[in-house]
């Protein structure tokens, strides 16, 4: 009787555990509708389009090409968005940045939900992409992926590696680098996190603003907006 009862308890206590320990069901926004009214509630819901809020930043958005790792053309419109408090920062980011011959080069803000999933089908290194299963700071309009120009020329500032690129130099803190590339990587490290952008440990180019963990995911593609 006693084994039987520890039986029971056991095969109890293990469903429970799964209860618990199972993944909640993931919240994305694809109402445009619901999107509005998120931004009628809070106007910090707002995806704002970056170049037009900050006319002198450069774009180079590569999901719109086949110039990524896909390979392919992921965006059918070439814009970058971000919520409200992000494009403030970048404002301030992009404004210092000037003042000493830079400036800022954005490759991708908002990503919808789905190309994350297309992403992640694709992605030959998982490391670099995120799982669907919790979405991408980039889906909740919090993420900027950038780089440094020369204001004069426009040209990118060297860094160790190219945009997008999978190899271990792509990390923040990738050692050994030349000392101009050390000194570009840290200028736009310190620059974005002065400003509540926080750079990505694998990624140099990746920054996450913040208060990401306020904003919903989101699936609402450019044309929408």
């Amino acid at each position: 009787m006693k084994i039987k009862l520890l039986f029971l308890f056991l095969i109890f206590s293990f469903s429970t555990f799964a209860q618990n320990s199972s993944p909640s069901k993931l919240t994305v926004v694809s109402s445009y509708n619901q999107y509005l009214a998120s931004v009628k509630t809070n106007p910090n819901n707002e995806l704002i389009e970056i170049k037009k809020a900050i006319p002198n930043i450069k774009l180079d958005i590569r999901y719109a090409t086949k110039n990524n790792f896909m390979k392919q053309v992921m965006y059918k419109q070439a814009r970058a968005f971000a919520r409200k408090p992000v494009v403030e920062s970048l404002k301030k980011i992009q404004r210092e940045l000037n003042k000493k011959g830079y400036g800022i080069k954005i490759f991708d803000g908002y990503r919808p939900y789905d190309i994350t999933v297309e992403f992640y089908k694709k992605a030959s290194d998982k490391n670099f992409v995120a799982n669907p299963a919790k979405g991408s700071k980039h889906n909740r309009g919090c993420a900027v992926d950038l780089t440094l120009i020369n204001l004069k020329t426009g040209k990118e500032l060297a860094m160790a590696t190219p945009y997008d690129s999978f190899s271990a130099a792509a990390a923040a803190n990738y050692e050994p680098v030349s000392a101009e590339v050390k000194k570009n990587r840290d200028l736009l490290i310190s620059t974005m996190k002065k400003y509540e952008l926080n750079v990505l440990d694998n990624e140099w180019w990746h920054y996450d603003f913040s208060g990401w963990q306020q904003y919903d995911l989101m699936d609402i593609p450019f044309e929408k907006l």
